[in-house]
C-alpha cells in the first residue's frame, strides 16, 4: 500500500502505529517562510508518495520507528514544553505542518501575525483578523501561544520612531498596551523586546555592547525603549510572563552582553520574567555553549524562567560574506539529505536536550517550523536547500526527531 505523508499522519494515533522511514527524501514543495520577520509564504500539500514498511518481527534496525500521535510532546511532558513556529495562512489551509503542528507539539509561536508591522502597519489603525485567527485556532487545540514580539527593529514601521523620545515612548506604551490588553488571557507569554542585544561580535575585545545599535535606540538616543515596553505590558496583564529574547547566547561574548542588558533591567525594576534563547545553531556547534546560555541566566538571577524560542541547526558554517553580500556560501548539499549530515544533526540535538531535561528553569523548547521545507534557512542568507527541522520536506521524522524523543535510537 502507498500513503502520502498526509495519509499516513492521519492514520497516526492511539495504539496504532505505522512504520515510518526516518530518512525520507523528496523535492522542496513548500515556499520557506523567514523566521525573523518575512511575509506568509503560501501553502502547499506534498503528493509525493512513499511506501510503508510492515513492522519486523525482529527489533528495527536503526532509522526505523514505530511513531505516534503526541509522541514528542509526550517525551517531554515531565520538562517542558514543545513548540514550534506556525502561519495563519497554514493553519487556514490546514496543511502537513498544521497536522504535525497539532499531532506533536502543545506550544505555538505565531510566526509574523504578532508582529508590530502586521498588527499595527498605519499609526492607531489596529488589524487583529490573522493574530486572532491563529491564537484562536492553537487555544481552540489546547495549545498554549507565545506572543512574538512586541518591539523588534525589523519589523517596527517608520512612525514609531518619529519625534521626540517622550513622543516615541508614548506611542509605544499605547502599542504594547493595546495589543497586551487585546491578548489578555489567551496569550500569557510575550516576547518583549526581540533581539536588542549587541552583534558587534566580530572585533575581539574591542566588541561594542551590550546594546544593539538598531533604529530604535538611536530614535531614543539609548536603549530606554526597553524599559517602556516592559512596564507597558506589565501593566497591560500583570499576569502574563515576560521575556528578552535574542540569537547567538551560545556565544560567550554576546552572552555576556545580555546578561549585561538583563542585570541592568533588574536594577531598574523593570519587570522581566525570563530569557529567550534562539538557538539557530549548526552542524558544528557545541551544544555545551548553549547549555552554557541557559546556566549562565540561571546561575545569576534566581527565579528567572529559560525559554528555547527559535531552535533550528542549518546544514551550513558559512562566512559573514555570504550573509552580508551572498558571497563564498558554501555549495548546496541538495536533498534529500546526506545521510552523514543526518547523523550530526541528531548527535547534537540528543546531547542539547538531554541537557535541557537537566535545567528546571527551561519551561518550553520551540522550533522554528516544522518541516525542512518551511524553514527561512532555505533561503537566507542565500537560496538552497537546508534540513534543519525535525521532520522532512514529506513530513517523515528525521534521525533527529527519534534521536531525542528514543534513548534507545541508534543514530
Amino acid at each position: 500500500m502507498e500513503f502520502t505523508a498526509r495519509d499516513r499522519l492521519k492514520l497516526l494515533g492511539g495504539a496504532s502505529a505505522f512504520l515510518l522511514s526516518a530518512c525520507g527524501g523528496g523535492s522542496d514543495n513548500s515556499s520557506s517562510t523567514s523566521g525573523i520577520g518575512a511575509g506568509p509564504s503560501t501553502p502547499v500539500t506534498p503528493t509525493t508518495p512513499t511506501t510503508t514498511t510492515p513492522p519486523p518481527t525482529s527489533p528495527p534496525p536503526s532509522g526505523d520507528v514505530s511513531i505516534v500521535d503526541g509522541l514528542l510532546r509526550d517525551t517531554f511532558t515531565n520538562n517542558f514544553k514543545m513548540g514550534t513556529a506556525m502561519t495563519d495562512n497554514r493553519v487556514r489551509a490546514n496543511d502537513l505542518s498544521a497536522e504535525i503542528a497539532l499531532a506533536q507539539f502543545n506550544s505555538i509561536t505565531p510566526e509574523y501575525e504578532l508582529k508590530p508591522d502586521q498588527i499595527a502597519p498605519t499609526e492607531g489603525v489596529f488589524n487583529f483578523v490573522e493574530a486572532d485567527r491563529i491564537v484562536d485556532w492553537a487555544l481552540a487545540n489546547n495549545m498554549e501561544v507565545r506572543g512574538h514580539a512586541l518591539v523588534w527593529h525589523e519589523a517596527t514601521p517608520d512612525y514609531f520612531l518619529q519625534g521626540s523620545p517622550a513622543q516615541i515612548r508614548a506611542r509605544l506604551e499605547n502599542y504594547v498596551t493595546t495589543v497586551v490588553d487585546h491578548f489578555r488571557g489567551r496569550i500569557t507569554i510575550w516576547d518583549v523586546a526581540n533581539e536588542v542585544t549587541s552583534v558587534d561580535l566580530y572585533n575581539g575585545t574591542n566588541g561594542v555592547g551590550p546594546d544593539r545599535d538598531t533604529a530604535w535606540f538611536q530614535a531614543v538616543g539609548n536603549a530606554d525603549y526597553i524599559d517602556w515596553a516592559f512596564l507597558a505590558a506589565r501593566a497591560a496583564d500583570p499576569n502574563a510572563q515576560l521575556f528578552l529574547s535574542d540569537y547567538e547566547t551560545e556565544n560567550p561574548m554576546k552572552r555576556g552582553w545580555l546578561i549585561d542588558i538583563v542585570r541592568r533591567l533588574r536594577a531598574r525594576g523593570v519587570p522581566i520574567d525570563g530569557v529567550g534563547h534562539q538557538f539557530h545553531l549548526q552542524l558544528n556547534t557545541d551544544p555545551d555553549q548553549a547549555l552554557a546560555a541557559i546556566d549562565a541566566v540561571t546561575n545569576e538571577f534566581a527565579g528567572l524562567i529559560n525559554h528555547v524560542t527559535e531552535l533550528d541547526v542549518s546544514f551550513y558554517t558559512d562566512p559573514g560574506s555570504c550573509w552580508e553580500s551572498e558571497t563564498n556560501c558554501q555549495p548546496d548539499v541538495g536533498n534529500p539529505a546526506p545521510a552523514d549530515m543526518l547523523a550530526s544533526q541528531a548527535t547534537l540535538l540528543r546531547t542539547l536536550f538531554n541537557g535541557l531535561m537537566l535545567r528546571s528553569s527551561v519551561e518550553t523548547v520551540s522550533f522554528w517550523g516544522v518541516r525542512d521545507g518551511d524553514s527561512w534557512l532555505n533561503e537566507s542568507p542565500t537560496v538552497r536547500s537546508n534540513h534543519p527541522l525535525l521532520f522532512d520536506r514529506d513530513g517523515n521524522p528525521k534521525p533527529a526527531l527519534l534521536a531525542i524523543t528514543d534513548p534507545n535510537y541508534v543514530i
